[in-house]
């Protein structure tokens, strides 16, 4: 036992030696040790990156029951399940029995001569939740790249011939494809499998790998129309996991965002298995039957396409941006944020120059686009989210391509976002609200079903006239009110149940737009590129990447830094805004006074300053009236304008 074996590439030789000292009362406390025992092994050598990743290498170069890490997005919690933690097996022959450890399994340990005795006394019922998760939506490409480079360098420990629950020509097959395979032993499913305990079991494992990989044809879903995998963004890829969780669930909720370490699961028997359950199923009367096959076919999707998790060791992520520490909170981190701290003037004198050139040579605005990219919820007053700062950017160019290239500017900088163009097509028929399917026992995802700190930038300038339907009215109130109150009101049809959120909006239009924004700045170009590709190339060719990395720093990490206001301060805010309102009573409001000291926070903190300043305060009432003045310009000169 003093030899745990390959804890990477073969876990279960690890937590089955403790399992089995436990049994000789060496370590009564064995489910303890096992997630001790990984905890170590990821603190070493910088271990964590040469776990390998779902998110950067292909499902079919993994080893099965191997060691691997998911980033994700819990889009939906399935009950929770019961299944063996212990169980006990017989040898037909020799009568031998062996005791078998159950967790971070989905198929029961039980060779050739062996059965499970479903009566043993020392068998052991236990509990765990299964959540289905999916990769982060919107993540930015710069993301995987940095997380990819020690997710391969690694690659080639973990990669192994296609896994024995795909076809061999697995790897030519999109996740989408999978449905289409048609592979039935019949002959071997009657004689072998079976199900016990939450735990799937199989007489002659050996052999049905061997005949899955040799491309017997095993029929994983036999469905009418292809698997949805329920990402909430169009034109996502990548896994869809079911995530198995042992240990403190309930600290974990829908759309957090989640780095997982666990046990890989893709055994084709699950697909063999469930296949036999909806094949029974269809025998009873469809009535009755109907809501267990849809949700069955949801919550047991095929291995191969849904690969399964077992979870040895969870954290919730404050951010997914591999150029900071994962948590900004520990001591380990301070040098970090320090260190950066001391040079963020220069970064932020270059930032400003770059969002400068990329929208036109308007440096006011890319003032207020630094404030929106930083800008974050930090508190709630009641209903109100304090810190939100919605920026409409109006006289944008109408049916342009300047917003697609201003978005491509803005997903070089942030770990995710969504480009919404609001047509009256996509408004009227894409779904921004997920809603519960009671049928299918399931949280249908939608467009707004996005984790805290997504940017979400809303393209008005391509809308036309035309007539929005119901859904299109309810879609237009679905993301005012996220705006608005941060916030999104899921469907469950019996009654709505609010999500409180943390998204960056960006709204882009020709006038004002109709959305509601805590910001409006006009845009007033001072060059005009003929070619607005070409222009864009260039400018993000001509940044080095070591700077556009110390950009994507400064952004994440000031949305978490600490602020405050000296009560010296406070009084003198108080004072200069009687003033104010003497010199301007009709024109000067408590709203204004609280977009004030918004722009004032976040200016602050932009120049690394966790305290407002006179100068700050001077400096933010500089900038807002320089916006206010240039709106009324516009104003004056297009009459109604506003």
């Amino acid at each position: 036992f003093l030899v745990l074996g390959d804890w990477l590439y073969c876990p279960f030789s690890s937590e089955k030696c403790i399992f089995l000292s436990a049994q000789n009362g060496v370590n009564p406390d064995w489910e303890k040790k096992v997630i001790e025992y990984f905890k170590e092994k990821l603190k070493e050598n910088n271990a964590p990156k040469w776990v390998p990743s779902l998110n950067e290498v292909p499902l079919h170069y993994l080893k099965p029951n191997s060691f691997v890490k998911f980033r994700c997005m819990i889009q939906d919690m399935f009950d929770p399940e019961f299944y063996m933690g212990v169980y006990e097996t017989v040898n037909r022959n020799t009568k031998a029995r062996v005791l078998h450890f159950g967790k971070y399994r989905d198929v029961a340990e039980c060779g050739p001569q062996q059965e499970v005795d479903l009566n043993s006394p020392r068998t052991t019922t236990l509990e765990r939740q299964t959540f289905y998760c999916v990769p982060v939506p919107g993540e930015s490409t710069w993301i995987f790249l940095n997380f990819s480079f020690n997710a391969y360098v690694n690659a080639n420990q973990a990669r192994v011939s296609p896994s024995t629950s795909y076809t061999p020509s697995r790897h030519k097959r999109s996740y989408e494809d999978d449905e289409d395979m048609d592979l039935q032993p019949h002959k071997q499913k009657e004689q072998h499998a079976g199900s016990v305990g939450g735990l799937q079991w199989c007489g002659e494992p050996k052999r049905l790998e061997t005949e899955a990989s040799a491309g017997q044809q095993l029929n994983f879903l036999n469905l009418s129309s292809p698997f949805d995998l329920n990402f909430p963004l169009p034109g996502e890829k990548g896994p869809a996991c079911l995530v198995k969780v042992y240990e403190d669930w309930d600290c974990f909720k829908v759309n957090d965002v989640l780095e997982l370490y666990g046990v890989l699961s893709v055994d084709p028997v699950l697909s063999i298995l469930n296949n036999d359950e909806r094949d029974a199923s269809s025998l009873l009367d469809p009535m009755e039957c109907a809501d267990t096959a849809e949700e069955q076919r949801v919550h047991s999707p095929p291995a191969s396409l849904v690969p399964r998790i077992h979870v040895v060791l969870a954290q919730k992520l404050q951010h997914i941006n591999p150029l900071l520490p994962a948590c900004l909170n520990k001591e380990e981190s301070k040098t970090f944020v320090s260190g950066f701290m001391s040079e963020l003037s220069p970064v932020r004198a270059e930032l400003l120059g770059f969002l400068t050139h990329a929208l036109l040579g308007d440096s006011l605005a890319a003032e207020y686009l630094i404030l929106h990219l930083i800008s974050t919820v930090y508190s709630r007053r009641d209903v109100l989210p304090l810190g939100k700062f919605t920026v409409n950017l109006s006289g944008c160019p109408r049916n342009s391509t300047f917003t697609e290239h201003l978005y491509r500017i803005i997903q070089h900088l942030v770990p995710a976002s969504f480009r919404l163009q609001m047509t009256i097509e996509n408004m009227n028929h894409l779904k921004f609200i997920p809603h519960k399917d009671y049928t299918a026992n399931r949280l249908v995802s939608g467009l707004l079903q996005l984790p805290s700190n997504t940017s979400l930038v809303i393209d008005e300038t391509l809308l036309e006239q035309g007539q929005l339907d119901t859904p299109g009215v309810h879609n237009v109130t679905a993301l005012s009110n996220l705006i608005t109150w941060q916030k999104v009101d899921y469907d469950f049809s019996y009654h709505q149940m609010e999500f409180p959120c943390n998204i960056n909006v960006f709204i882009t239009s020709e006038g004002r737009s109709l959305l509601p924004a805590d910001c409006q700045i006009h845009l007033q170009p001072q060059l005009i590129p003929p070619n607005m590709e070409e222009y864009t190339d260039s400018l993000l060719s001509a940044v080095l990447p070591s700077v556009l990395n110390k950009f994507r720093i400064y952004l994440t990490l000031l949305r978490f830094l600490d602020y405050s206001i000296s009560d010296e301060i406070t009084k003198a805010v108080e004072d200069d805004f009687v003033e104010m309102r003497k010199n301007d009573p009709q024109s000067i409001t408590a709203d204004d006074l609280h977009q004030l000291l918004i722009v004032a926070r976040f200016l602050s903190l932009s120049a690394g300053q966790t305290t407002l300043s006179r100068e700050r305060w001077l400096r933010a009432k500089q900038l807002e009236s320089l916006r206010r003045t240039r709106l009324q310009q516009q104003k004056c000169v297009n009459g109604n304008e506003l």
